[in-house]
């Protein structure tokens, strides 16, 4: 049985430290994160995904950090970037042991390749992370950001060591819905969906406007999903009002209703409090279809 599927949500740590595209240590810094670690943790939420890229390691020490002064030990995920200047099986090995330095802990419970970027073959990486399972630095492996071939070419390396892909991260939230169709089949085959950006980038908590979008990434990167925006927000609020609880915990329960395993992030106890509401909440037939028909 794949671990992945007795967590219902996780907790992501992209904004954990990374100054350049969150802008820590301005509106927010580390005690506001352990706010959102230690309300978490009391929500149910067992689940921490970081990575070495996320504020260039700080996110993975801070992570480290607050598991140490807090006495618990979540499960957690975290990733190998493929730099280009990175062209072994060694050099992932190599970055795993830095980051289980800074996380404290001697294995990660699942180990993700970040982007299959060249020049090095998907394989060889592939290689890798059967590697680290069987030298028991990670109990779990997987992928983020891959195509199905690409998932595919994986898994047969995986399965030719005996080793379990037990996860693909991918973007999905209810504006980017392209791999919606394939969570039946993944999930049969073991696989767990992990959803990154489930509430896309904020668009889906109800703090943004499609009037007046931001002029940072944000805005760019959703600029082609305003007018729909326009529709289905108005679906999100009403769905939020009349259960009592955040927008954003309706757009998550969205996704756990159709099988994945969303990976919000929080900069406060507060965001926290309001993406673990979605554990307490279910969602009807008539309301999936309802926000399906919006988005």
């Amino acid at each position: 049985m794949n671990p992945l599927f007795g967590h219902a949500m996780g907790v992501g740590t992209w904004a954990w430290g990374d100054r350049l595209f969150w802008g820590y240590g301005r509106g927010y810094g580390e005690r506001e994160l352990f706010g959102a670690y230690r309300a978490s943790l009391e929500a149910g939420l067992r689940l921490f995904d970081t990575a070495e890229f996320y504020g260039f390691g700080l996110s993975e020490r801070l992570l480290g950090r607050f598991m140490a002064e807090g006495g618990e030990r979540p499960y957690l995920v975290t990733k190998f970037f493929p730099y280009p200047w990175r062209l072994s099986r060694k050099d992932l090995q190599r970055a795993l042991r830095g980051s289980l330095l800074r996380l404290g802990v001697e294995a990660v419970d699942l180990y993700l390749l970040h982007w299959p970027w060249p020049p090095v073959p998907l394989r060889v990486w592939a290689e890798a992370l059967a590697e680290a399972y069987e030298r028991g630095l990670a109990r779990g492996v997987g992928v983020c950001n891959v195509s199905l071939a690409q998932l595919e070419e994986v898994r047969g390396v995986l399965e030719a060591h005996r080793v379990p892909l037990l996860a693909l991260q991918v973007e999905y939230n209810l504006l980017q819905r392209a791999w919606e169709p394939h969570l039946p089949q993944l999930r049969r085959e073991g696989i767990a969906l992990m959803a990154y950006s489930p509430l896309a980038m904020g668009w889906l908590t109800g703090k943004l406007s499609p009037e007046n979008p931001p002029r940072d990434y944000r805005g760019r990167k959703y600029r082609p999903f305003l007018g729909r925006l326009k529709g289905l927000l108005p679906r999100l609020l009403r769905l939020a009002e009349a259960k009592g609880v955040s927008p954003s915990a309706i757009a998550l329960r969205y996704l756990v209703e159709k099988g994945a395993l969303p990976i919000p992030g929080a900069k406060n106890e507060a965001q926290a409090r309001a993406n673990a509401e979605a554990l307490r909440i279910a969602l009807t037939p008539e309301e999936l279809a309802l926000l399906e028909e919006g988005a």
